[in-house]
């Protein structure tokens, strides 16, 4: 069975605009979704990224956490016939707050695995808040409970293989430790790279300030260099035939450029880039789905 990538919709947030593109429409709030992936087709689901752990947490940052409909977790794993303590392994992009609020409601029998640059990189302090302290004790317990945890080395080993079709790489950008999860279905491999890119129509398709030729726009949340926010980038578009943001629905892309939109799944029905200009709005996403429902 080949390998396909459910979307999660685990909660939204509001925040400022230049958050997710630098400079850009700056005092603006806006609410945007968070995503998990779900990867199915395998021996067993494997979970990547579990969002935040509650909506009030998100104050903590300054923002608000929502929860709208059938937005959690548990709902949105139960839209796939899918419980918690069926879940063999869970995959971290990162470690932030809307990333890794779930870990501790998943079996200590489900290994996290993370890159272990993050897990230095959460505990430096230099981020403070981003990087919540029930979530950083949870996967300090799990570091001592046989099985519950594996550290890649991805800096030094390169792109290591996780389950049959399943790869991590280090992404190289947005934090010290940030990974890239590469999957291969059917229709080309598919990079899920966390929030090395959030917002595909801002930062990509008319990237904000850019003048340069593909050049792309940079998120106002980085803890690396400009220089290495560009470059992770365009490795992640680089990566394969979709990449997976973790606030923006999925991209095609084609010779480094955006040329599609997906939203329920990866592979799934394609929406043309130009009849999904974006903001990301539930408006403007309900008539995107039943428009790429149609092709």
């Amino acid at each position: 069975m080949a390998l396909e990538i459910k979307i999660l919709d685990l909660g939204d947030i509001e925040l400022d605009s230049s958050f997710l593109v630098l400079g850009h429409d700056m005092g603006v709030r806006l609410e945007v979704p968070t995503f998990g992936f779900l990867i199915t087709g395998g021996e067993a689901p494997i979970m990547v990224d579990t969002g935040f752990s509650h909506p009030e947490i998100m104050e903590n940052l300054g923002m608000r956490g929502f929860y709208h409909g059938e937005q959690g977790m548990d709902r949105q794993l139960a839209r796939h016939g899918v419980r918690k303590e069926d879940v063999g392994m869970i995959l971290h992009t990162h470690l932030h707050i809307d990333h890794a609020g779930k870990d501790s409601e998943f079996p200590m029998s489900c290994p996290v695995v993370i890159n272990r640059r993050e897990l230095e990189h959460s505990v430096s302090g230099l981020m403070g808040e981003q990087y919540p302290a029930e979530y950083i004790k949870h996967l300090v317990d799990r570091l001592h409970a046989p099985g519950a945890l594996r550290l890649l080395d991805l800096e030094i080993s390169g792109p290591e293989q996780v389950a049959p079709g399943v790869w991590c790489e280090a992404a190289g950008g947005h934090t010290e430790g940030s990974m890239n999860v590469i999957v291969e279905t059917d229709e080309g491999k598919a990079c899920i790279c966390g929030d090395v890119i959030y917002d595909v129509q801002n930062q990509l398709v008319e990237p904000h300030l850019q003048v340069m030729h593909l050049d792309p726009a940079v998120t106002g949340n980085h803890s690396t260099t400009t220089r290495q926010e560009k470059a992770a980038i365009r490795k992640a578009l680089n990566s394969g035939r979709f990449v997976l943001p973790v606030h923006d629905r999925p991209a095609v892309v084609e010779g480094g450029r955006v040329v599609g939109r997906l939203f329920e799944s990866v592979p799934g029905p394609v929406l043309p880039v130009e009849e999904y200009p974006g903001p990301l709005t539930s408006a403007f996403e309900a008539a995107g789905r039943e428009t790429a429902g149609t092709t």
